[in-house]
């Protein structure tokens, strides 16, 4: 598969996503929910609960090449007002009102083959 072929993309993404959820579960965190979307809002790739508090990740799953120096400074100003907004709508069906939300962003690296390399979390 060529790197920048949309295929190879879509499968380096969903092993990033599915590393990351295997790393939460390692470190005690229950997976509630993955992929979580709202038509023309938006979506949350995983949300957890640990001792008592909701934890909303944006998985961000690339080489460390390109326009941003890093996954983390990818989600934009944009991209946070959706994941807010469907964060509201997930709390709001959920009745999770008076939980802590914590949201954080998973920056998974991986080499030219897809191969994950590190998987560091960072404040949202």
């Amino acid at each position: 598969m060529k790197r920048k072929d949309k295929t190879f993309r879509q499968y380096v993404g969903a092993r990033g996503e599915d590393a990351a959820a295997g790393l939460l579960r390692d470190k005690g965190y229950n997976i509630l929910r993955r992929n979580y979307a709202v038509h023309n809002v938006g979506e949350l790739d995983i949300i957890a609960e640990k001792d008592g508090d909701i934890h909303i990740f944006e998985v961000r799953t690339r080489r460390n090449i390109g326009y941003y120096p890093d996954s983390a400074e990818s989600v934009i100003n944009s991209k946070r007002k959706k994941v807010m907004m469907t964060a509201e709508r997930y709390i709001d069906e959920n009745d999770l009102y008076g939980k802590n939300v914590v949201f954080e962003v998973i920056m998974v690296t991986h080499d030219e083959q897809g191969n994950i390399q590190r998987i560091d979390f960072v404040p949202f």
